[in-house]
């Protein structure tokens, strides 16, 4: 975080206190060097007040809105998290909705906030509340990214239909999965069209009012390259540390509807997006080390790839997935933890990750007693973070992957000039379903060896080249000391572990 520290004297402003210094986004710089961490909440259930703990929002109860958003913030800034990803802060649809409250990605308007967050204990306009809870936390040192819909809602179609794309019958298209939202036109990379490019304008126009950071792009594939690298240049003439992340992979190559365009992720780049998904969200279904080390192998090949730099983030965990508890319990999530930790990308969690969240909610689909919409039913996807209903506070009750989370950021804002600059090297291990490699920079080594099996123990024979027995190890996570000799370490995993060790005065 940067501050310019500055005097005003014998000016008069009416604001209701007066800062002493003054918010200089550093947002790009700091996700160019792998250091940001990112933590994507919803509004809506951030700070939502569901005293009486029956998972729902009651009227007489109080949801998340920006300003007890802010009595998180000491919460967060103690997590490490330096970044928040606010989910679609907009205002939604109410027609043809998904969720008593309406999906935060069917956007109805580009321009004005989701009054859902208003609080009734203040006078304060909605957009001073927005303002209000973002200085906070620029207060604290973490950054904002705003994420911008893909799509629009039927209520922004019955006003505005000359913004969407039509089928070959005149009809407005739906994405392939989804009855809430209709496809924005965003145009050809030959012809633009003005009339969304503006929507969007409006909207990076608004998020810098404001005061954010960044924009995180939904579904980026589907809009032409030309469109992005026009927003994108509007943007940083702006602010220049504006940074953008974009919804995609390199695996997301098909279009989200028939008649619809899908840019890949490499124009999207070139275009001037900073970053984007790649594919980590699939190591759950990876057998062995080598799908791992491709993955990674892969996303560091672009450092040099492009005019501009580029990174990626850790997306083994996003609001769209499920939660990885469900998936391989708690060890699967400490090992998402220590990869984001040390690994060359920027690290990414979804509110209540830290704590083990399984997303269980008890009226999960079934009739709802009241709604915002036409739907009257509590619509929910299995294991994820609701965002169609007035919920409760994402959390769970694994108090020690709190520990394990707080730790592993610790560990990657201590070891920031590693991450930002150091070489990555995959180590060669005698197992295949045994991960290793190195981050080294400046006479310092940080090693990593996990386990990809979560059933059974694994031992491995790791190379280490140059390493001695008489080099001092400090252990950062380490449940059975390795047996070490020259230019090797063997190494025996509980099932899903994960070593992390840290060696100074020595460099691969």
């Amino acid at each position: 975080m940067k501050k310019l520290i500055i005097l005003l004297l014998g000016i008069s402003l009416s604001l209701p206190a007066m800062a002493d210094s003054v918010w200089i986004n550093d947002l790009r710089n700091l996700f160019l060097s792998n250091g940001a961490i990112i933590y994507a909440i919803n509004i809506r259930t951030f700070n939502a007040q569901d005293t009486n703990k029956n998972g729902i929002i009651d009227e007489d109860e109080e949801s998340g809105n920006f300003l007890n958003a802010i009595g998180r913030l000491d919460e967060i800034q103690a997590m490490g998290i330096n970044t928040l990803h606010l989910l679609p802060i907009m205002e939604v649809g109410q027609t043809h909705a998904l969720g008593t409250a309406g999906s935060l990605y069917a956007a109805a308007s580009f321009n004005k906030l989701n009054p859902q967050f208003n609080s009734r204990r203040t006078m304060i306009s909605l957009e001073n509340q927005a303002i209000k809870f973002i200085n906070e936390a620029h207060r604290r040192g973490i950054r904002i990214i705003i994420d911008v819909p893909a799509c629009g809602s039927y209520d922004l179609y019955a006003s505005r239909p000359e913004l969407f794309l039509k089928d070959e019958t005149g009809r407005p298209i739906t994405p392939a999965g989804w009855k809430d939202v209709l496809v924005l036109n965003g145009g050809t990379d030959n012809a633009v069209n003005q009339d969304v490019y503006n929507l969007y304008k409006e909207f990076v126009d608004y998020a810098i009012t404001l005061g954010a950071d960044g924009i995180r792009a939904d579904v980026a594939q589907s809009k032409p390259a030309a469109f992005w690298k026009e927003l994108i240049d509007y943007s940083r003439r702006k602010d220049p540390q504006f940074m953008w992340l974009a919804e995609s992979s390199q695996d997301l190559d098909k279009p989200i509807a028939k008649g619809v365009p899908s840019t890949p992720y490499n124009k999207l780049l070139e275009a001037g997006f900073d970053g984007f998904y790649g594919n980590y969200f699939d190591m759950k279904n990876w057998k062995n080390a080598s799908e791992l080390t491709r993955q990674i192998t892969f996303t560091n090949s672009l450092k040099n790839k492009y005019p501009a730099p580029k990174s990626v983030i850790g997306s083994f965990n996003i609001h769209d997935e499920l939660s990885p508890i469900l998936i391989n319990g708690t060890k699967y999530s400490e090992m998402i933890t220590w990869l984001n930790s040390t690994l060359p990308l920027n690290a990414y969690y979804v509110d209540g990750f830290p704590t083990g969240d399984t997303y269980t909610y008890l009226y999960g689909n079934k009739k709802a007693r009241s709604t915002s919409t036409d739907d009257t039913t509590y619509l929910f996807h299995r294991g994820k973070i609701d965002i169609f209903n007035f919920s409760r506070q994402p959390g769970g009750k694994e108090k020690d992957l709190l520990t394990t989370f707080m730790f592993g950021n610790k560990f990657k804002i201590t070891s920031a000039k590693i991450i930002a600059n150091g070489k990555y090297t995959t180590l060669k291990s005698s197992n295949n379903e045994v991960f290793a490699y190195s981050m080294s920079y400046d006479k310092s080594t940080i090693l990593v060896f996990g386990n990809m099996n979560f059933r059974n123990q694994n031992n491995a024979k790791i190379k280490v080249p140059h390493f001695k027995p008489d080099i001092m190890v400090i252990p950062v996570k380490i449940k059975n000391a390795p047996i070490t000799e020259n230019g090797a370490f063997t190494v025996r995993l509980e099932p899903g572990e994960i070593q992390v060790m840290l060696i100074n005065d020595f460099e691969i």
